[in-house]
């Protein structure tokens, strides 16, 4: 009689983690979508392709972004994976400060 019960539960577990799942997932993608939506100029930003950039004009579909000085490119808002903090700059990544070496 217990194994009779077993599917039904297991397939119940199943669809409470998938829908846990979901949940954290389209958590993440709004918190995404409004930092791409708050971008302005001056952000240092990090694209989904590993390029760190200065915002350094926005309008509603795409960002100008300067990528080395002078050069600048314009991108799709959603390729913008994270806004870095002000103190970030390129190259400047945990463990590469040169200590030790």
């Amino acid at each position: 009689m217990g194994l009779e019960l077993l599917l039904p539960v297991m397939i119940l577990a199943l669809i409470a983690l998938m829908f846990f799942q979901s949940s954290k997932q389209r958590k993440a993608m709004k918190d995404l979508q409004e930092m791409q939506a708050s971008l302005a100029v001056g952000d240092q930003v990090l694209t989904t392709s590993g390029l760190h950039a200065t915002v350094v004009s926005v309008a509603e579909e795409s960002l100008v972004l300067e990528i080395a000085p002078g050069v600048r490119t314009q991108w799709d808002r959603r390729v913008i994976r994270e806004k870095l903090d002000p103190g970030t700059s390129p190259g400047s990544a945990a463990g590469t400060d040169g200590a030790g070496s």
